[in-house]
């Protein structure tokens, strides 16, 4: 089983989506974490949408990526572009990619639907590469 760590500058939204997909869509196949540049909190507005579809958030929290060390994953994305201000033990992780998705925070809630559909496809997809050998 692959180890991912998602992260994102405040570990608020997009992280935590992101993590929540994970944990439902890849059981038996990942563990997830996610962490964020700084810690915050999970974003109520983040909790609300993925209740929408039947995805419970609220037993996660907001760590910092320093409670963590690179060498306990195997696969890294970052969600907001931070990669290029985040510990290089972290890029160079067996596989690290830069999703650069939109910061909902603030936004209206169309926008945290879109980004949450968005973070659904992209985590699907990594499932799926780690379902066919190719992660």
């Amino acid at each position: 089983m692959k180890r991912v760590m998602f992260v994102c500058k405040r570990n608020s939204c997009r992280s935590q989506m992101a993590e929540g997909f994970a944990r439902v869509l890849g059981a038996g196949v990942l563990e997830v974490s996610s962490s964020g540049l700084e810690a915050s909190r999970v974003h109520p507005t983040a909790i609300a949408v993925m209740a929408e579809i039947g995805i419970d958030l609220t037993g996660q929290t907001s760590n910092p990526l320093s409670d963590f060390q690179a060498e306990d994953y195997d696969i890294v994305i970052s969600l907001c572009g931070c990669g290029v201000n985040l510990p290089e033990a972290w890029v160079l992780r067996g596989v690290f990619e830069d999703w650069q998705l939109d910061d909902p925070d603030g936004q209206p809630l169309e926008v945290f639907h879109r980004v949450r559909d968005e973070i659904k496809v992209r985590v699907a997809g990594l499932i799926g590469r780690q379902g066919d050998g190719s992660l």
